[in-house]
């Protein structure tokens, strides 16, 4: 099986639209307003790598790694992350939109969510310890069983979490998310 290799390259306005790439490597590479949506990317690795304006809508990521792949401004509607490797697996996230990803069971330790759209997001099972959530929008997401030692919610907002099926030891959160953490309780907090 051979790997075809990208190193130092950019790439911009590439259009990817429902093909799919297997057994590539790409390190250090930047991508700029690139279409991938549908795409499906078998057996690849994404190291040291910025996207930027991209289009992920409904990708597929199977047996693949994100090292230190970094998202700006990106659309990754509903892509299923528990199909890439486990480790490594690190992320940044900014400006983007999550909407129905699922993360369930992914061990993705101090990722960054900053300022970014995460409604019916899956992180059943996900430890996330270390990560910030950055005003950024948790509608409608699945905490169960999460792992989220010292995981900063202080600006983040729609969360609904419980402390009784989830660890968050040393979690931030602000006075005005307390709601989020005591709705099973069905009680008013002015």
């Amino acid at each position: 099986m051979e790997i075809l290799v990208h190193e130092d390259k950019f790439f911009k306005n590439l259009s990817c639209k429902q093909k799919e790439t297997k057994n590539s490597e790409f390190e250090n590479c930047s991508f700029l307003n690139c279409d991938f949506s549908n795409a499906i990317f078998s057996s690849c690795k994404f190291i040291d790598c910025i996207f930027t304006g991209c289009d992920f809508t409904m990708a597929k990521l199977t047996n693949s790694q994100l090292n230190n792949a970094s998202f700006k401004d990106c659309k990754l509607l509903g892509i299923n992350f528990n199909d890439c490797l486990n480790l490594p697996f690190s992320a940044k996230f900014e400006n983007c939109n999550l909407d129905y990803c699922s993360f369930a069971r992914k061990k993705m330790t101090k990722t960054l969510f900053i300022n970014s759209s995460l409604k019916n997001v899956d992180f059943s099972e996900c430890d996330l310890t270390k990560s910030v959530f950055s005003k950024t929008d948790l509608t409608n997401g699945i905490f169960y069983n999460t792992i989220l030692k010292e995981v900063d919610f202080f600006t983040a907002f729609n969360y609904i979490i419980d402390p009784e099926l989830n660890t968050i030891k040393k979690a931030k959160f602000s006075v005005h998310g307390i709601s989020g953490l005591l709705n099973k309780y069905d009680i008013l907090i002015e």
